[in-house]
């Protein structure tokens, strides 16, 4: 069994899920630097970093399918392999979220009315935050397994978790807040833009629901 698991995951059977969290995490920065350039107008830019999105996100999404391919499902290991499994479905959401909004805007040449731009861009990075500070809780994923899921390391990643979620409230506080400010200029504005403007916050707000998501499915393995 050992030389299997070897021959499968390297030294360890969540390192795969570190990595594609990395990615995903990866995937969901260039967000900052798309809006950036959204808000300048700077569309072939936007155009070449929404290419890299999809890029990255095709990328999660085939370490996803192999890595569910390739879990053995008879695994001795301290948790069992369908909360792995949804860990990774939550991390791969992430990307999926990034992709969605960063599509939308594009293939809209949607504008951020500049009453709320800065605004947005903070909302935009903090949201970011939330998918940086749920990579940072997966990658303990293997300190846990060599410690059984017991002593100080629970502790860390208990900590990691409370972060995530204070991250993840202040998304949601800045969403609301963002939502009231476009509201107020809501008169100037073209009904469909509105509408849609809506809907990107919303699909940005959904990628720090994810990152939280995520800290979720740690808690439960740490509750095994």
């Amino acid at each position: 069994m050992a030389n299997v698991l070897a021959n499968i995951f390297g030294s360890s059977p969540v390192r795969p899920l570190e990595k594609h969290v990395n990615i995903a995490y990866r995937c969901a920065r260039e967000l900052n630097r798309f809006f950036a350039a959204v808000v300048r107008e700077d569309w072939d830019t936007v155009a070449k970093i929404r290419n890299k999105i999809a890029d990255l996100e095709h990328e999660a999404d085939n370490l996803k399918k192999k890595i569910r391919l390739r879990l053995p499902k008879s695994l001795f290991m301290p948790v069992p392999r369908q909360d792995l499994l949804e860990l990774l479905l939550v991390q791969d959401k992430m990307a999926n979220r990034t992709k969605d909004v960063s599509g939308l805007v594009f293939g809209r040449k949607m504008k951020i009315p500049a009453e709320i731009a800065d605004d947005f861009l903070e909302f935009v990075a903090r949201n970011v935050d939330a998918a940086k500070q749920a990579r940072k809780s997966v990658r303990e994923l293997n300190e846990l397994f060599t410690s059984g899921f017991r002593g100080a390391e629970v502790t860390l990643v208990e900590s990691l978790i409370e972060e995530l979620d204070q991250i993840e409230t202040d998304t949601d506080d800045r969403q609301a807040d963002l939502r009231s400010a476009l509201f107020e200029i809501e008169g100037e504005l073209e009904p469909v833009d509105v509408i849609f403007l809506y809907r990107v916050i919303e699909l940005t707000g959904e990628i720090a629901d994810m990152a939280e998501r995520v800290g979720r499915r740690l808690e439960l393995l740490l509750s095994h």
